[in-house]
């Protein structure tokens, strides 16, 4: 994972790498409907939005987001629940974040589209967020594990 390194995120409201676009993997077809009003329903439902295929996975995402608007809509998406975000400032970016938190839906790995990552396959990115999500769980355990070890006295006998 060398090339990909967490971010925080910012509070800008200058735009990020990419055209304005949603790109959305692993989402059976009978709940592209509601994931689509989900992004209305949180203000960007003017975003462009391509469900990606399961016969896309060995595509690069830079060639996948030239597609128009609503392209793979009801196809078979298969595969790992992704959302990746392009064109998104910092503060958009952050309101999808915390509309995910608050949501009653399944959360989806989450990535915005970089200079880097057009030029990988969509496979290799879901991949590449999957050690990254695990990263993260593991540091979680370990930052649990670390405040519930209790302390031993020491013993001034």
């Amino acid at each position: 994972m060398k090339e990909n390194t967490f971010k925080k995120v910012g509070a800008s409201n200058k735009r990020m790498y990419g055209e304005r676009k949603i790109l959305i993997c692993g989402v059976p077809p009978a709940e592209h409907a509601t994931l689509l009003t989900f992004f209305k329903q949180y203000g960007f439902g003017d975003f462009p939005t391509v469900f990606i295929s399961r016969q896309d996975e060995e595509k690069k995402l830079g060639e996948i987001i030239s597609r128009p608007h609503l392209d793979g809509y009801r196809s078979n998406t298969g595969g790992t629940r992704t959302i990746i975000l392009s064109g998104f400032t910092e503060n958009e970016l952050r309101r999808v974040l915390e509309a995910y938190r608050d949501a009653r839906i399944p959360k989806p790995l989450m990535a915005t589209l970089t200079p880097t990552s057009e030029t990988w396959t969509v496979r290799k990115l879901i991949g590449e967020l999957a050690r990254e999500a695990e990263a993260m769980k593991r540091i979680k355990r370990e930052r649990s594990t670390t405040l519930r070890t209790p302390h031993k006295k020491k013993d001034n006998s």
